[in-house]
């Protein structure tokens, strides 16, 4: 299974100005340091936490169907599944019509799920499916929940304090915990 961003966010949960009210600062002399670390935070919680923030399009390639026919998709919260192909073994693709299937979208993870008798089996032995979809909270950083956004402005914070070179695993490089309390109830539960 691989999973490759095909659009990326047309923005941020956090705009730059919110970043430097928050740290109490004027002038644009550390702006590229700050829109850095604004990414490179949204992009470590989302890794974390398996979860898009900003509507963002995503392509999940398989290499077969699992064998329940009920397939848990690795990002969340999926807006929608915008195509299914799978490729015959020449690499010809054919669409599966949106009524074969449907989205069961509550809980963590969400999962693909087939109507009706099973998924079309792919031609080729390796990467014969794939799906495009869109995974996000929405289009606006509104959208992302108020306790992830905080999270994340204490993440750029964190590391706008801590950017002296130190070495991997020191107490620095540690996510404080007021971030991961944060980010608790987004955590996908593992049984």
């Amino acid at each position: 299974m691989a999973l490759m961003m095909r659009n990326a966010p047309l923005g941020e949960p956090l705009t730059l100005d919110q970043v430097k009210l928050h740290l109490r600062l004027d002038g644009a002399g550390e702006d590229t340091l700050l829109a850095s670390l604004i990414l490179t935070s949204r992009l470590h919680i989302e890794a974390a936490l398996g979860l898009a923030l900003i509507s963002q399009g995503w392509r999940l390639v398989l290499d077969a169907w699992p064998a329940d026919g009920a397939l848990a998709l690795p990002i969340s919260p999926v807006q929608g599944i915008e195509e299914i192909r799978v490729r015959d073994r020449d690499g010809n693709s054919a669409v599966v019509s949106a009524d074969d299937y449907e989205l069961a979208a509550a809980g963590r993870p969400q999962r693909l799920v087939r109507r009706g008798a099973g998924w079309p089996p792919p031609g080729r032995p390796v990467a014969g499916i794939e799906i495009d979809l869109v995974a996000g909270f929405g289009t606006t950083a509104e959208d992302v929940p108020a306790p992830i956004r905080q999270a994340l402005m204490l993440l750029v914070a964190h590391w706008y304090e801590h950017r002296d070179p130190f070495e991997i695993g020191a107490p620095q490089t540690h996510v404080p915990g007021a971030v991961s309390r944060l980010l608790g109830p987004y955590r996908p539960v593992r049984l």
